[in-house]
């Protein structure tokens, strides 16, 4: 399969040439989507969605308790569908843990503090209650349980990874888009967590109906479980998708039917950092030439940047702020090859973007 058949193919798999009804159903499909920038993991939702959708419209979804935020896979967080956070994390959640492991000694979080934390937090968010980050620290510190440097985010993500908490309904900000996401007890804020037969059949099938054409390398890369898990992985997912290539890696797409492309998809998007349709695959370089990869990221302190998308190629970077009042201002584009888009293409991306975030 050529680059081009792989591009026209992804564009659709990732909804961005076929978009989703609604936010939830753009969820559903993607199923983990980047989130680390609070702001970029909603316009990642609103921009694989059919018409005009605002930020209000996606932080409705939080509060409707359709999608939360946690740490699913890569100790990296990601927006998911409120039901599907329990099984991913059965699968990924253990290899997270030990990961972590390191970190944990070195702060002096062991099991027993894990667990105090645990008591604090069930007894503070019980009964529907919700808290913000700064607000459940005071409840470790209060409990003895120090919050001092990093101590606190760690126990926080230690009781994510565990499925304890998640973060679900947004915390109010009246001079912009909020950062911030209220804490929940997850077992309360999820009353129907869903059960797929084969957890890690349905892993696989929802990444190649999201993300293909991809393999279980891309597979193993986005989920970081191991090779040899990620192909036993597209084995018990044969019945949901369809092998195209197997040179020099198998490559797979989800079994018909696919999402229908609309012809009033734009061409050119500005999608966010840590974008799915960039980073979520072994190799990069199908949608972005090799030379302009480290202009985009990982850099040196780990930051993707915001990318400007043209029929599926990466050909520039974008910037804007949502710091109190200048989350108003235009995004800057940066272009790698001019004449790739039009200066009307790009005007449009960017004006899409803007109207998302200031409504």
């Amino acid at each position: 399969m050529d680059a081009s058949a792989v591009i026209r193919e992804r564009l659709r798999s990732h909804r961005l040439s076929a978009p989703a009804p609604t936010v939830a159903e753009a969820a559903r499909h993607m199923l983990a989507t980047q989130g680390q920038e609070f702001w970029g993991g909603r316009w990642a939702l609103a921009v694989r969605t059919r018409g005009r959708v605002t930020i209000r419209d996606v932080d409705a979804a939080f509060d409707r308790g359709e999608i939360v935020r946690s740490w699913t896979m890569r100790g990296t967080i990601h927006v998911i569908p409120a039901e599907d956070l329990a099984w991913v994390l059965s699968l990924t959640g253990d290899r997270q843990r030990r990961q972590a492991a390191h970190v944990h000694r070195n702060e002096g979080i062991d099991a027993a503090e894990r667990s105090r934390a645990e008591t604090a937090a069930r007894a503070a968010l019980r009964g529907g209650d919700r808290l913000a980050r700064k607000e459940l620290f005071d409840v470790f510190e209060a409990a003895g349980i120090s919050t001092a440097g990093q101590r606190g985010y760690h126990l926080l993500v230690a009781l994510s990874l565990a499925g304890i908490v998640c973060q679900g309904p947004v915390v109010p900000r009246s001079s912009g888009p909020t950062r911030e996401q209220h804490l929940v007890l997850a077992e309360e804020w999820i009353p129907q967590p869903a059960a797929p037969a084969d957890p890690l059949a349905e892993f696989f099938a929802r990444y190649i109906e999201s993300h293909g054409p991809a393999g279980p390398r891309d597979f193993g890369w986005w989920s970081s479980l191991p090779l040899g898990v990620a192909r036993e992985a597209a084995e018990r997912a044969s019945g949901r998708i369809v092998q195209i290539a197997d040179d020099p890696e198998p490559l797979y797409v989800a079994a018909p039917p696919a999402p229908r492309r609309s012809s009033r998809a734009p061409e050119v998007v500005a999608l966010p950092p840590f974008e799915e349709y960039y980073l979520s695959y072994a190799d990069r370089a199908v949608p972005a030439a090799p030379e302009f990869l480290r202009a985009i990221g990982p850099s040196m302190n780990g930051i993707v940047r915001p990318i400007l998308v043209a029929r599926g190629t990466v050909v520039g970077v974008w910037t804007h702020s949502i710091a109190v009042q200048r989350h108003t201002e235009e995004p800057v584009p940066k272009l790698f090859t001019p004449g790739a888009a039009t200066d009307a293409e790009i005007a449009d991306a960017l004006a899409r973007y803007r109207d998302f975030i200031t409504a």
